[in-house]
C-alpha cells in the first residue's frame, strides 16, 4: 500500500459519506473537505495506519494497543513500504527544447508484458488485465546485444573476466602396465646335444652381471670342435695355414662357445672336458630351467635374463587424444604401489593400430628403472602433459555457451549490455579454454550467469522476429484493402 492509494481510498469513503449526509437534507457537511485533508495529512507525512510494535503482520487504521498494554506503532506516508515498482516521478521539463527531445520518441510497438512473443502496434491488455509494454525507436536498434538493468543484473549474479593469456596445462590420463625391454631380455639355450654337469647357485629372480658363470656343460659336438681348433693351431704343417684354423675357430663360435672359453684354448692349447657357459648380460634370472645332469636338446632354454635397468611403460591413450601426442613428448607415470611418487619417461612408440573394442591406441614409454622398483605387469598411471607451450589467449571454460555446432561467449559492455561473440575454440585444461578467434585480450567476458542473458536474448530476439512479421502482414493487408477499395 503506498501513500497515493491511501489517500485515494480515504477520499472515496469521506465522499461517500458526503453523498448520504446531503441526501438527508441536512446543512452542509462541516467534513466536506475531508478528502482533501486526508490527502494533504498524508503528503504531511501524518500516519496513514499503525502496525504491530513487535513487527507481527497485525495493522490498524485507529490507535491501538497490544494485549500487554503497549501502543502500536504509527506509519508514516514516506515510512511505507511497498513490493511493487515505485511509481516514476513526473519529471517536469526544464525547458522547451527538453519537452520537444521528449515528444521525438515514438512507439515503435508494444509488447506483452509477460515476455511471450506476442506484440501489438497499438495499446493493448493481455487475457489477465495487464497492459502492453511500449518499445520505443532505439531501444531495441542493437539487435546483436542486450540490455539488463543493474537490479536484475545483481539478483542473476552476473560476473565478467577479462581474457588473458596464459599457458594451459592439460593433462592425459592414461592406464597401462610395466613391460620388459625386449632389446634387453636374453636367453641360453644349447645349439647341439649337451649335458648339464653342474649348475651354479642362482634361482630364478637373482640378479647376475655379465661374465659371471651360470653353468658348466658337456657337449660331444662341442668337444669335438674344439679338439680340431687345438689340433689346427698344434700341427707344424697347417698350423701356419690362416685358412684352416679360421674355419675350426668359427665352428667353436656356430656352436655359441663363449669367446673367453675359446681364448683360453688359444693360450692352453688343451681341450677342456666341460664348457664353462657365462651370462651374456647384467641383469635378473627369469627363468632357470638347468638341472644338474639333465640332458639338453638343440633349443632348449636353460636360463632367461632380463636386464631392467630400463623398462616399458605400455599405457592405452584414448582415440580422441592421439592426435595432441608425439614421440618425445614427456611423460610422469605413476606406480599404485608408490603414492606419491613419479617415474619421468618419454614416449619411444606410439603403435599404429586402434583397438576397435575399447577406441584406444597403446603408446610406449621408456622408463629408467635404476632402483628395479618398476617390476613387470605392475599397473601403472601415466600423465602426459599435452598443454600449450607458449601462453594462448584464454577465458574460463564455464563462459562458453556451447550449442555443439557453434560456440560463443557474451561480452560486456559496460551499462548493463552484452553482446554475443562467436569464438572458436582450441585446448582446454585447469578450468580454461583456449580462445583461437573472435575475441581479443583484455576484452570483457561473462563467466556466470550466461545462460541468464542467453535466455534474455532468445527472448528478445523472438520478440524482434514476431514484430517484424506482424508488420509485414499489417502492410500486406492494407495493400490488399487499398486494392480492393479502388472503384
Amino acid at each position: 500500500m503506498n501513500r497515493l492509494a491511501l489517500a485515494g481510498v480515504a477520499a472515496a469513503i469521506v465522499a461517500a459519506a458526503g453523498v448520504v449526509y446531503l441526501g438527508r437534507g441536512l446543512p452542509p457537511w462541516p467534513g466536506a473537505n475531508l478528502a482533501a485533508s486526508a490527502a494533504q495529512a498524508a503528503e504531511a507525512g501524518a500516519p496513514i495506519y499503525f502496525r504491530d510494535p513487535d513487527g507481527k503482520p497485525s495493522y490498524s487504521l485507529a490507535p491501538k494497543k497490544t494485549p500487554d498494554g503497549r501502543d502500536y506503532q504509527p506509519v508514516a506516508a514516506g515510512a511505507d513500504l511497498s513490493f511493487d515498482e515505485a511509481d516514476a516521478p513526473m519529471a517536469m521539463p526544464a525547458d522547451n527544447n527538453a519537452t520537444a527531445a521528449k515528444g521525438e520518441r515514438k512507439v515503435k510497438y508494444y509488447r506483452n508484458p509477460m515476455g511471450l512473443p506476442d506484440t501489438s502496434p497499438v495499446p493493448k491488455k493481455d487475457s489477465m488485465g495487464m497492459d502492453y509494454i511500449a518499445v520505443y525507436d532505439g531501444e531495441d536498434s542493437d539487435g546483436g546485444s542486450i540490455t539488463l538493468s543493474p537490479g536484475k543484473i545483481q539478483r542473476t549474479g552476473v560476473k565478467s573476466e577479462a581474457a588473458e593469456l596464459r599457458r594451459i596445462r592439460t593433462l592425459v590420463r592414461a592406464p597401462g602396465t610395466i613391460q620388459l625391454d625386449e632389446r634387453r631380455v636374453s636367453v641360453i639355450a644349447m645349439r647341439a646335444e649337451s649335458y648339464v654337469q653342474k649348475v651354479a647357485d642362482i634361482t630364478t629372480g637373482s640378479r647376475v652381471t655379465k661374465g659371471q658363470p651360470l653353468m658348466e656343460i658337456y657337449s660331444p659336438a662341442v668337444s669335438s670342435a674344439a679338439a680340431e681348433y687345438v689340433a689346427t693351431m698344434t700341427s707344424k704343417a697347417i698350423a701356419n695355414i690362416e685358412p684352416y684354423g679360421r674355419g675350426s675357430k668359427q665352428r667353436l663360435t656356430n656352436l655359441d662357445v663363449p669367446e673367453t672359453v675359446i681364448a683360453e684354448m688359444e693360450k692352453s692349447h688343451t681341450v677342456p672336458l666341460a664348457i664353462q657357459w657365462l651370462s651374456p648380460r647384467d641383469g635378473i634370472v627369469l627363468q632357470r630351467a638347468a638341472i644338474e645332469g639333465m640332458r639338453a636338446q638343440p633349443g632348449d632354454v636353460l636360463f632367461r635374463i632380463a636386464d631392467v635397468s630400463v623398462v616399458w611403460a605400455l599405457v592405452d591413450v584414448a582415440e580422441r587424444d592421439l592426435g595432441n601426442i608425439v614421440v618425445g613428448q614427456k611423460v610422469a607415470v605413476r606406480a599404485r604401489s608408490y603414492p606419491g611418487r613419479a617415474f619421468m619417461g618419454q614416449i619411444s612408440v606410439i603403435y599404429p593400430q586402434v583397438n576397435k573394442d575399447t577406441r584406444t591406441a597403446r603408446v610406449r614409454i621408456e622408463l629408467q628403472n635404476a632402483d628395479l622398483a618398476l617390476l613387470p605387469d605392475m599397473y601403472v598411471d601415466a600423465e602426459i602433459d599435452i598443454g600449450s607451450a607458449a601462453p594462448v589467449l584464454t577465458v574460463a571454460d564455464n563462459a562458453i555457451l556451447d550449442t555443439g555446432s557453434r560456440q560463443t561467449v557474451l561480452i560486456d559492455r559496460g551499462n548493463g549490455r552484452f553482446e554475443p561473440r562467436v569464438v572458436k575454440l582450441g585446448r582446454r585444461g585447469d578450468g580454461y579454454v583456449e580462445i583461437r578467434d573472435g575475441i581479443a585480450e583484455g576484452d570483457a567476458v561473462v563467466t556466470s550467469a550466461t545462460f541468464l542473458i542467453d535466455a534474455e536474448s532468445n527472448l528478445k530476439a523472438a520478440i524482434k522476429g514476431f514484430a517484424e512479421a506482424g508488420a509485414a502482414q499489417a502492410a500486406t493487408a492494407d495493400g490488399q484493402m487499398t486494392e480492393g477499395g479502388r472503384p
